[in-house]
């Protein structure tokens, strides 16, 4: 069997895209736009080192740019405080009484939880909102009046 080197090249473009799938890194599927590039260079007539040229440059450029745009894109907050990822950040719950340590214990969604006071000053019992959950201890500020 012989295969022409566009036909190799979307076998190598393939073979990235299906790795991709395994791995889940997103500059695999830069590296497969390169190869792609590649036959195309092949199906225009070029001669192999410019197909090697063409795909590195697109492989490259692309996972470089890639690269640049996720460095400058804002990071999201820690699972613990991230509403994204925790329904419950934001949540407004009632603590009764404080304990001197800062803690608390309080019923909120059909559970006892422990609470963990965050903010400034003292503990004041009253409405308070929930800003991380830390296994199973809620931590909690005052709620703005």
């Amino acid at each position: 069997m012989d295969w022409s080197a566009a036909t190799l090249w979307w076998v190598a473009a393939g073979l990235l895209v299906a790795a991709e799938l395994f791995v889940g890194s997103f500059y695999m599927l830069m590296l497969a736009l390169g190869c792609a590039a590649g036959a195309v260079a092949a199906h225009a007539g070029l001669g192999a080192s410019a197909q090697l040229v063409v795909a590195a440059l697109i492989g490259a450029g692309t996972t470089a740019v890639w690269h640049y745009r996720r460095a400058r894109a804002p990071r999201s907050a820690p699972v613990e405080s991230n509403r994204d990822a925790n329904l419950d950040i934001g949540a407004s719950i009632q603590v009764p009484q404080w304990q001197t340590d800062g803690s608390a214990r309080v019923s909120y969604r059909g559970s006892d939880w422990n609470v963990e006071f965050r903010g400034d000053g003292r503990p004041a019992p009253g409405e308070h909102v929930v800003v991380a959950v830390q296994g199973n201890r809620l931590v909690v500020s005052p709620a703005a009046r």
